[in-house]
């Protein structure tokens, strides 16, 4: 295990290479910085020393390995339009996105997991049936639209829930969250859902798929033979079964969260890094761009090599290198 680990290591060191030359061809060729920082009137010589402090003025190779030095130390350059180190305003806006996302991500697999075996056990009931129609929402609906559906209804309509920020925050430990107070409770509910919603159907309908195919295998038809209870058949046998090809989905899902937080994040106007990247966006301000490529390229492959672990966790058959163990 260890070896394999080493091996996909290197290959996520790989991909993250080509997302860092990705990112700094975003800082080296988009843009104008200095116009950026010093204004439509600044000089000849304000734009020479900006240059020197910026490290403009070596060559591409150069720049492209101080920029990776620098990443790997958490350091990402200083924002064209604020001149404050982006290191500095991700470490102020990510404990909101990962907040988010992690209540997304709860509100997606747990929902989503339950449903999905529900409808797959009780696959003839109205019930079931209802949740599979209405689940189409969930799918055919884009996220901003659901987003301000809520609103109208839980905000404007019903006046329940509040439409936009993080509500009252309290420092814990260093880490400022909103999860702590009623006001941020109730802040986070509609996000959550918005950006939850469409993850939480695609899991219910992979669930309930693989769930009604494993439960015509011929072994689960023994173990009814066998006379073993009809949650012992559902929840220790078929479930088990039914979560190797879902983790794979739920692996992306995860890592979409908060790759596409950005759209939610705009809507309810949530003080995170997908709404600090829109407005890097309005004002070509790469330095933060390049960052959050970055940042989301590295939790797509730190997702990806969890996920490969888990496989063998949840089925000790299959070897490290593929194959089937003997």
């Amino acid at each position: 295990m260890f070896a394999y680990i080493i091996r996909r290591f290197f290959q996520g060191a790989l991909v993250l290479g080509i997302v860092g030359f990705i990112a700094f061809s975003m800082f080296r060729f988009i843009g104008d910085p200095y116009e950026n920082i010093l204004g439509q009137d600044a000089t000849v010589l304000d734009r020479q020393a900006l240059e020197e402090r910026l490290g403009l003025n070596k060559p591409i190779a150069i720049q492209y390995l101080k920029f990776l030095g620098n990443a790997m130390q958490g350091e990402f350059g200083v924002s064209y339009r604020n001149g404050i180190p982006v290191s500095e305003m991700i470490a102020q806006r990510l404990p909101a996105t990962i907040e988010l996302a992690i209540v997304s991500a709860l509100f997606a697999l747990f929902l989503g997991v339950l449903l999905g075996v529900y409808t797959a056990i009780n696959r003839d009931g109205f019930l079931a049936n209802f949740i599979m129609t209405t689940s189409l929402i969930g799918v055919s609906l884009p996220t901003f639209l659901i987003g301000i559906l809520l609103i109208w209804v839980f905000a404007v309509e019903l006046n329940v829930l509040p439409s936009f920020g993080r509500g009252e925050t309290v420092e814990i430990w260093g880490w400022k969250t909103g999860l702590a107070t009623a006001s941020g409770l109730k802040s986070i509910i509609l996000p959550a859902i918005t950006l939850g919603l469409y993850q939480m159907t695609l899991v219910m309908r992979l669930v309930r798929s693989e769930m009604l195919e494993v439960l015509r295998t011929d072994y689960i038809r023994f173990a009814r033979a066998r006379g073993l209870t009809r949650r012992a058949i559902n929840f220790g046998h078929a479930l088990k079964n039914t979560l190797l090809p879902v983790i794979t989905i739920i692996g992306i899902q995860l890592g979409q969260i908060i790759a596409f937080a950005i759209i939610t994040e705009t809507v309810f106007q949530w003080p995170g890094v997908g709404l600090l990247f829109i407005n890097a966006v309005n004002f070509v301000d790469v330095p933060i761009m390049a960052t959050y490529l970055l940042l989301v390229g590295s939790l797509f492959v730190v997702i990806n090599l969890v996920v490969d672990l888990l496989y063998v966790v949840i089925d000790p058959r299959l070897r490290l290198d593929g194959t089937e163990a003997r």
